[in-house]
């Protein structure tokens, strides 16, 4: 049997870690693969800015996004994800930990500490609940109507939302570098509005609400199929991907289940643990689909194209369900949950325990 993108990437990871002139740098040498996707960016990143600042024509705005969202986006994100659960760089080398965050995200759709803020600050601890502000639980998760919403409320009122709950939290570190990063992003961005609008829009402003709008549909999808009964279970509110060259490309984050249960787990394992851990996807009913990532099952869903989803949808049971059954099942899973009542709140956080 062909090794799986996620098997493939892992082997060709291991086979470079040996001759690399920057493995000393790196607390895991598997993580050199990141090493590589800053060279490039920055290979690309410098030219391109340069060129659009001093000799900016309007073509090369479709094609400076196409290259930089299309193309590097995607993997520096999850790079940025794995990065903020796993510092890249060795504690003599640590100042090179803010290379990312301070120099690539401004760059890359992100602005400075805002991604690890919610990430780290609010999302793991929340666990997509009610106190997470880009929890799904509220909304009908096949519903256009519905993600309008959930994506104006974060554009609008996220930002204070998050700042909010870290300082109820008393998160204050990230709560300071949040606010900082994203306060001297957009002071950066209008002053550079002022001397070039056309370049500037280009190379800050439209990476950043277009990464923000591709974000909150990964999210949407990631968190669509929850057991209402148990919002709290991974394996239950959250869905995996395989044998898709998005976990090529990003690291394998289609293993998004195994991630919310093992958040420090590497991304070079992900791939043998659910292949260890079979059984338990298949004994919690879990959703896991083959051959397509997120942003599909997102565009998917606002389709209502249960008839795609299902010829994807992975049955571990036997004997294997039928095209309706399996339909069924992933519309019971779609609607919203409600705010659970005092009593039941506890029972709700304590079922997070019993899926680990």
């Amino acid at each position: 049997m062909a090794p799986t993108p996620e098997a493939s990437t892992t082997a060709a990871t291991t086979s470079r870690e040996a001759s690399s002139p920057f493995a000393f740098l790196l607390n895991d040498e598997r993580d050199l693969p990141f090493i590589r996707l800053m060279i490039r960016a920055t290979l690309w990143l410098v030219p391109a800015v340069a060129l659009l600042y001093l000799q900016y024509r309007w073509w090369m705005t479709p094609l400076y996004l196409a290259v930089t969202l299309g193309y590097f986006f995607p993997p520096f994100t999850l790079m940025l994800h794995c990065t903020s659960h796993r510092q890249l760089f060795r504690k003599q080398y640590a100042w090179m930990n803010e290379l990312l965050p301070w120099v690539y995200s401004p760059f890359l759709g992100q602005t400075p500490c805002t991604y690890a803020a919610h990430h780290m600050g609010m999302h793991h601890p929340e666990n997509n609940l009610w106190d997470d502000d880009s929890s799904t639980l509220p909304y009908q998760r096949d519903n256009l109507l519905h993600f309008l919403h959930y994506f104006g409320s974060f554009m609008v009122v996220g930002l204070r939302n998050l700042l909010a709950y870290l300082r109820r939290k008393q998160r204050t570190r990230l709560e300071r570098r949040a606010r900082a990063g994203e306060l001297l992003f957009w002071a950066a961005s209008l002053l550079l509005l002022w001397l070039h609008p056309a370049a500037t829009l280009t190379v800050f402003v439209l990476p950043v609400l277009i990464a923000r709008f591709g974000m909150m549909c990964g999210n949407w999808a990631q968190h669509a199929f929850v057991v209402a009964s148990d919002p709290n279970n991974p394996y239950r509110n959250s869905i995996t991907c395989i044998d898709c060259t998005y976990n090529e490309r990003c690291f394998n984050d289609g293993y998004h289940i195994g991630h919310h249960i093992q958040p420090r787990l590497h991304w070079t394992e992900m791939h043998r643990d659910f292949e260890e851990n079979r059984a338990q996807y298949l004994d919690q009913g879990a959703i896991i689909f083959r051959r397509i990532d997120y942003f599909v099952i997102w565009a998917l869903l606002m389709t209502h194209s249960y008839k795609t989803l299902a010829k994807y949808f992975v049955d571990l049971q036997e004997p294997r369900r039928s095209e309706q059954e399996i339909i069924q099942l992933l519309r019971d899973r779609l609607g919203p949950v409600p705010l659970p009542t005092r009593g039941t709140e506890a029972l709700v956080h304590a079922s997070d325990a019993g899926a680990r």
